[in-house]
């Protein structure tokens, strides 16, 4: 009997609930470990570069090249501090509730309905943010080699645009992958409430013919 209320109980719509509060969890972790990573980095780059007007390398620098590199460092910047920020308000809410280890106090827990906002942060860390970072890398190259050997910037360029290709590609089928593994997973928890369903109504039916049977003895008693 205990096994069979256990397996019940894994089926129910409140584990499978717990089970997305845990990935949810998961991504939101990644989302801000990677963010503050990536971030501290640009800012580290755009400090140390030390661009002014006086530094005669800096003015034979194209304009272009250094609008290229505001531009592109502010906007990994800003896509990382947007994730970072939508990971430290949900994330403690969330955390609260798992670390309770109750599985009837999930709904109190925002995973549901914050589900974009989550993957909202999950992918521009993972997937926009470290495109942008690789893109930064490319820039920086040209600007620390564009005025002491443009070759250098060239080779660097050349061994990163192989990488963002391939980095694309992974994104692609990766999410590709996933939504069919979200489908399958969504189909089965489908099916695991519809058994459930099906086997509290062979129970219900179950005790009202038990109650039929017993009705005319308490009748004749």
């Amino acid at each position: 009997m205990s096994t069979q209320g256990d397996s019940i109980h894994h089926q129910g719509p409140a584990f499978l609930s717990w089970r997305k509060l845990h990935l949810s969890k998961a991504k939101l972790k990644a989302a801000s470990n990677t963010s503050a990573l990536l971030a501290g980095f640009a800012m580290v780059a755009v400090v140390e570069i030390q661009l002014n007007n006086n530094n005669s390398d800096s003015e034979q620098l194209p304009k272009p090249l250094l609008f290229l590199f505001a531009i592109c460092t502010t906007m990994l910047v800003a896509v990382h501090m947007l994730a970072l920020l939508i990971s430290t308000c949900i994330l403690p809410n969330m955390e609260a509730i798992s670390n309770l280890h109750i599985l009837s106090l999930v709904n109190e827990s925002p995973h549901e309905k914050m589900h974009m906002y989550i993957e909202l942060a999950w992918g521009c860390s993972t997937v926009l943010g470290i495109l942008l970072f690789m893109v930064e890398v490319a820039i920086l190259c040209w600007i620390q080699f564009y005025s002491v050997l443009k070759e250098a910037a060239y080779v660097a360029t050349a061994i990163l645009v192989p990488f963002v290709i391939l980095f694309i590609w992974f994104a692609i089928i990766f999410y590709r992958n996933l939504v069919a593994h979200t489908y399958e997973t969504r189909k089965c928890g489908i099916q695991e409430l519809e058994e459930l369903k099906h086997v509290l109504e062979m129970g219900d039916e179950l005790t009202t013919t038990r109650e039929i049977r017993n009705g005319p003895l308490v009748n004749i008693i």
